[in-house]
């Protein structure tokens, strides 16, 4: 499973990196967790509003910081289609 924190590195995107992080922890799940900072790369995307979070190419959230159990949610169904 791949996830994607999306912004330019400002404040909310570290925010939303440390709660994707506590959300995999309490999921229990491993993933490849990456920052995507360039501004090239948001907008190939289609990202308009930063923060971002996208798992497995589908973005999730545009422009805010999801609660944590939105973010379990969000993991847990990536994973058990993986399955």
């Amino acid at each position: 499973m791949k996830i994607q924190v999306i912004g330019p590195g400002c404040t909310n995107c570290h925010r939303l990196y440390a709660q994707t992080q506590r959300a995999l922890a309490q999921a229990g799940i491993e993933a490849e967790l990456e920052k995507v900072e360039g501004r090239d790369e948001i907008t190939a995307m289609g990202i308009a509003f930063t923060p971002a979070l996208a798992v497995n190419g589908e973005v999730k959230a545009s422009g805010r910081i999801p609660q944590l159990p939105e973010i379990v949610s969000w993991i847990t169904t990536a994973a058990a289609s993986e399955e």
